[in-house]
């Protein structure tokens, strides 16, 4: 064999039982309190600790990703080297084999009338057809494994702007020095997103970081519809062909209430996420610097605060 660094890839399934949550608990602040934090742009090191205690004292997954070490599934040998690891924390059985069964029913969820009277409201207006809903659901999910797999790969590093990043290379450039913590509520974005369609509602945003993940989905599932890499094909030919699918244009005026998060991507317009800046003020755009960006919008009902995240 040469001398060479060829590398390998090593996979390895590990099914726990938490019998304790207490314990675990307990475990994972132990980890969290022999670990040395850093400040960030917007907390001192003593408030990201604190944001992870939270974290690790209401999300399962959380603790267990603090008491799991991905690196050591390798023996420690001369000659080998742990180049990069990650971890995916998620409940038995959430990756069933038959993907088929994970698809919701758009035709059921979303009835479109094309009845074509001139007096309905509902044919005159935007609906939400099942092959649109299909290709946003299909899209958000990819978006949402690529944060995840950011977080656990990156954690606290800042974004840089290359192949090393799969999802926050694509978010405004003043969010790239946020932790673990926050990447970790832009993936669940998606999420909470995807499951506004699969109960049959409208993606509605209900915070700034949702908004982003919305623009990304509509942008992605336009690209994903015009190549062919979104939904199956079979399942597109298995919904119901109506004229209102991916109208794309029509959906962003509907979904979002404004497009101002898009001026943090300007870098004329650095510094307009302060609400108070004059560009922030004379366009009334709010407060979009990046710790605002899961604080629910004043006319939007705040999400469950219990619901978990993915992984």
């Amino acid at each position: 064999m040469g001398q060479g660094g060829q590398q390998f890839t090593i996979s390895a399934e590990v099914t726990v039982e938490v019998t304790d949550m207490a314990g675990l608990q307990q475990a994972a602040l132990q980890r969290l309190n022999t670990t040395q934090f850093l400040p960030d742009d917007r907390r001192s090191a003593d408030e990201v600790r604190a944001d992870a205690r939270d974290e690790i004292e209401e999300d399962i997954a959380a603790a267990l990703d603090w008491v799991t070490d991905a690196d050591a599934i390798l023996t420690v040998v001369d000659g080998v080297q742990v180049t990069s690891s990650q971890i995916s924390i998620g409940e038995a059985g959430d990756d069933a084999a038959d993907e088929d069964q994970q698809w919701p029913d758009f035709a059921a969820l979303f009835p479109v009338c094309q009845c074509d009277a001139e007096d309905c409201e509902t044919c005159s207006g935007f609906q939400m057809t099942p092959r649109t809903a299909a290709a946003l659901w299909s899209v958000a999910q990819v978006h949402a494994d690529f944060a995840y797999d950011d977080v656990q790969q990156h954690g606290d590093d800042p974004v840089t702007d290359d192949d090393a990043w799969a999802a926050f290379n694509e978010y405004p450039r003043i969010t790239w020095t946020q932790d673990a913590v926050w990447r970790r509520q832009a993936a669940r974005a998606f999420d909470d997103l995807t499951a506004d369609l699969a109960a049959g509602h409208l993606p509605s945003p209900t915070c700034p970081g949702e908004e982003m993940a919305l623009h990304l989905m509509l942008q992605s599932a336009q690209a994903a519809i015009a190549d062919g890499w979104g939904p199956p094909p079979e399942l597109l030919s298995s919904l119901p062909e109506v004229a209102g699918d991916y109208d794309w244009d029509l959906a962003e005026e509907v979904l979002l209430q404004d497009d101002d998060i898009l001026s943090l991507f300007d870098v004329q317009m650095d510094g307009i996420e302060d609400p108070e800046s004059e560009a922030n003020r004379t366009a009334g755009m709010g407060d979009y610097r990046p710790a605002a960006w899961f604080r629910t919008f004043n006319n939007m009902t705040p999400r469950d605060g219990r619901r978990r995240f993915r992984r």
